[in-house]
């Protein structure tokens, strides 16, 4: 429901003011990126803790 909201309101800010939708993509991207960013980090992090030889296998596939 929150997002519904947000999307609501997004769109009549848009209406509004047409440069905004730049702006709000351009946030998008970035905040795209740093969650991919700090997923992946995660990630080989979390193979370097854990070695499973069927993962690795799996993985490099």
């Amino acid at each position: 429901m929150l997002a519904g909201l947000v999307f609501i309101v997004a769109g009549i800010l848009i209406a509004l003011y047409p440069p905004l939708l730049s702006l709000i993509a351009a946030a998008v991207l970035v905040f795209t990126g740093t969650v991919l960013l700090i997923v992946g980090y995660r990630y080989k992090k979390a193979l370097r803790d854990f070695e499973d030889p069927f993962i690795d296998f799996i993985m490099k596939i």
